[in-house]
């Protein structure tokens, strides 16, 4: 009788909430660290949408755990609408691979899809590599030797490149951080031979400190028109890792509702959309329903993938 008593108390907290919402600010969890382009571009989404939300936005970085800390903060936050995190795609990888603090398909109510990412395969500008054909060429010399870095064991980068090199015989020797600002860094400070980066590289490639080998986009990108697909190079490979926004699964529809038309202004508005434009990064609106459903089915791709490749944890 009292657990229902209780039950029936967070219910209609939960209603009042839902009417009144917002009363306070709202904190928006970054899963990368803070100077990367992910945080930056939270960050611009976060100051576009409290113009629309009546309340401000304030960023928090949970960087870790390949980009999964937000979503297992989700757990444990009170569904009320004023903690909303980041979810990469590996929220929903990552439970395939080792156990996690959350249930990807249980735990997580879907708000809307946001953006992605233009992954490249990225070297100092004095490197001797000159393509991807040299680099290649240099790895089959000295097997795991050359090193690369990624945002991640099991993220999208890592597993891209491990399906490269197995299919080309070669093996690289993986250094994962835990974001591009780490990793950009270790490469231009000489401390690291690749960057299979993402947007974080393109103001270094733009000052000439840095030079895109190739790309993993199915089509090449604006930004660097001139830097080959692996994919047209002959390598098949094709790796984006779009991201949105989520909430305690237990969030009121209403209070989600509000959170989406004003995430989805802010999606729009220029601050938002320049910030993209700058890091190379695309548009990857969804509504909530159409981002539940995406991540359903994203998440059995994934399993099979993950299968795939031999990475699946032991049950």
């Amino acid at each position: 009788m009292q657990r229902l008593s209780a039950l029936i108390l967070v219910f209609a907290s939960l209603a009042a909430t839902a009417q009144t919402f917002p009363a306070k600010p709202v904190t928006l969890l970054v899963t990368f660290p803070a100077g990367g382009p992910t945080d930056i571009a939270g960050r611009a989404l976060a100051e576009a949408t409290s113009k629309y939300l009546g309340q401000n936005v304030i960023v928090e970085n949970r960087p870790g755990a390949t980009g999964t800390l937000g979503a297992a903060a989700l757990v444990n936050a009170r569904p009320d609408g004023y903690t909303v995190s980041m979810i990469p795609i590996t929220v929903l990888r990552l439970p395939h691979m080792e156990n996690v603090a959350f249930d990807p398909m249980k735990d997580i109510r879907y708000v809307m899809g946001v953006s992605g990412y233009v992954f490249a395969v990225v070297v100092r500008a004095d490197a001797p590599w000159k393509s991807m054909a040299d680099l290649i060429a240099a790895a089959k010399q000295r097997p795991g030797v050359i090193s690369y870095g990624s945002h991640g064991i099991g993220g999208s980068v890592h597993l891209a490149t491990e399906e490269l090199s197995s299919a080309q015989g070669i093996k690289l020797n993986h250094i994962p951080y835990k974001g591009s600002a780490d990793m950009l860094t270790a490469m231009l400070g000489g401390h690291l031979d690749v960057a299979v980066d993402s947007t974080g590289a393109v103001p270094h490639v733009a000052a000439g400190k840095a030079r895109v080998l190739a790309v993993l986009t199915e089509k090449r990108t604006p930004v660097w028109p001139d830097a080959p697909t692996l994919s047209e190079l002959g390598y098949g490979i094709v790796s984006t890792s779009p991201y949105g926004i989520g909430v305690p699964a237990a969030t009121p529809p209403a209070v989600v509702k509000v959170l989406h038309d004003a995430f989805k202004k802010g999606l729009e508005d220029p601050i938002h959309v320049k910030t993209l434009e700058k890091y190379n990064q695309p548009l990857w609106y969804l509504s909530t329903e159409d981002y539940t459903k995406w991540a359903r089915e994203q998440y059995e791709k994934e399993r099979k993938i993950i299968e795939s490749l031999g990475l699946a944890r032991k049950k």
